[in-house]
């Protein structure tokens, strides 16, 4: 079941830095199972997620919005993957493994997010892609969208890479 949701995943990469880096997002990072975020395309350019609404994330229990905290940490998630392909990308000469070894530094120091519209519906796509990666610092923007494609929310971050 595991090999064909990797096959699901749109990407430029070769299946072992696909596995791996799938492996760190949803197993070695157990909060994204908590959101429910799915890597749907990892590419060089960016890449995308979907989250599907469940129940217990809910913020707003009158309108059944999606919690503002469920949006800005999958955007955080979607965009620490951004950096891990941008990564991945700058060092194609070396081998798979030895290019999921530079995460371990990996960290998110400034995050911002602004919410444009409720968030309603039954799933939600969020992308994210590298402005800068750095040698120490890298930058990244994001989208959160409704099921319809409606921008929801945007975000920019910075992550340590070193």
């Amino acid at each position: 079941m595991k090999k064909n949701a990797e096959a699901a995943i749109a990407t430029d990469f070769e299946p072992e830095f696909v596995a791996g880096l799938t492996k760190i997002f949803d197993e070695m990072i157990p909060f994204n199972r908590v959101l429910g975020v799915k890597i749907t395309s990892l590419k060089a350019s960016g890449v995308k997620g979907r989250i599907d609404m469940r129940p217990e994330l809910i913020g707003h229990f009158i309108s059944n919005r999606l919690h503002g905290g469920v949006i800005s940490a999958g955007l955080d998630a979607m965009a620490g993957v951004a950096v891990m392909a941008a990564i991945g990308t700058r060092h194609m000469d070396e081998a798979p493994a030895q290019r999921l070894h530079r995460f371990g530094k990996l960290g998110t120091i400034d995050l911002r997010v602004d919410f444009l519209r409720p968030a309603t519906g039954d799933h939600f796509e969020l992308r994210a892609n590298v402005l800068r990666l750095g040698s120490r610092v890298a930058t990244a923007r994001m989208e959160f969208l409704g099921s319809d494609g409606m921008l929801l929310a945007t975000g920019a971050a910075a992550y340590i890479v070193s």
